[in-house]
């Protein structure tokens, strides 16, 4: 019986020894276990921190590039149209001048409000039109500016072939003004007879056989004088080509004319560049997308110099609360 119990006694030791061994193995697998998940759980959150300062350092590095960018573009806009106003007075030696009179400008037409069924759109017509770097530094802002040529002349002959490749564009017809000495070829005058101001549009026609719509160079004796418009509405209407007012004097008789022949009178709200430095530029284009949110549409007039193009393409976030349009896309 004796040696039974030595028996039984060395096996219990044996399997209390094989339990202390498994509860250490299991430790040890717990503990190796239980440190590579920490570890993991470790490595992962670096991994997304890192990810997280490698997103970030992207977006910074590419709003770098975007910036300067955005800078190198509005470099390379401004340095071309310096470049178009240093060359525009070594080519376009016979450039047209401004009839400024006394220096007042005429108020625009009182509008009628409408009521605004869309959003509120802008048309900006650039006079004077004539040679190729105009129409280059226009379409390198990108946006739709409505061109208007001068007739071909001797200083500027090409003006109907540049328009002729044009989508769009319209014409500066050159009209007698009360007191102007920078008078252009073949002007309009209030003596013309109904047979010469019908000869002048149908040449008009035939050097622009697009054209739809021309407005005024000068001309505050021609369109203060109601008999004279009489003459160029009647035509204009016999062509298809609509007219509107530059407005270069407040004795405009367009407005009576066109009501007398059923049309409706369309005429610049604002001139852009009767100030020529950039900021008093900025000035008139928030005149003019104010007048375009009051009533629906305005017409803004400016001309092809460096510093007018300039504050255009300057105003680019401006222009967000109105559709820039062409002439024809106004009503």
């Amino acid at each position: 019986m004796a040696k039974r119990k030595r028996k039984k006694s060395s096996s219990n030791n044996f399997l209390t020894y094989v339990a202390w061994i498994l509860a250490v193995i299991a430790l040890g697998l717990g503990a190796l276990v239980g440190g590579y998940y920490i570890g993991y759980e470790d490595a992962t959150k670096d991994v997304q921190k890192q990810v997280k300062i490698d997103k970030n350092k992207r977006l910074s590095m590419l709003k770098k590039l975007e910036e300067a960018s955005s800078k190198k573009e509005k470099q390379s806009v401004n340095t071309r149209l310096k470049h178009v106003l240093k060359k525009e007075r070594k080519v376009d030696k016979g450039a047209a001048a401004h009839e400024y009179g006394d220096g007042t400008l005429p108020e625009p037409p009182r509008r009628d409000f409408k009521k605004i069924a869309s959003r509120p759109k802008l048309a900006i017509i650039i006079d004077d039109v004539s040679v190729r770097s105009h129409v280059n530094a226009i379409k390198s802002l990108g946006i739709p500016l409505t061109m208007s040529f001068l007739p071909p002349s001797k200083f500027r002959p090409n003006s109907a072939k540049l328009a002729a490749k044009e989508s769009f564009y319209m014409v500066h017809l050159p009209m007698e003004a009360q007191n102007f000495s920078a008078e252009e070829p073949m002007t309009l005058r209030i003596s013309d007879s109904d047979a010469k101001i019908s000869q002048r549009i149908k040449n008009i026609k035939k050097s622009f056989p697009r054209v739809s719509y021309i407005n005024n160079h000068t001309g505050s004796k021609f369109t203060s004088n109601e008999l004279a418009m009489n003459r160029l509405i009647y035509v204009l209407q016999a062509q298809d080509i609509n007219f509107i007012d530059s407005r270069t004097t407040a004795e405009t008789k367009a407005p009576k004319v066109m009501k007398n022949f059923g049309l409706e009178y369309v005429a610049r709200d604002v001139f852009l560049d009767h100030a020529p430095d950039k900021a008093s530029i900025v000035i008139q284009i928030k005149r003019a997308i104010k007048i375009a949110k009051l009533h629906g549409t305005a017409i803004a007039i400016g001309h092809p110099h460096a510093n007018t193009l300039l504050a255009i393409h300057e105003s680019e976030g401006l222009f967000k609360d109105v559709d820039l349009v062409y002439i024809n896309r106004l009503y």
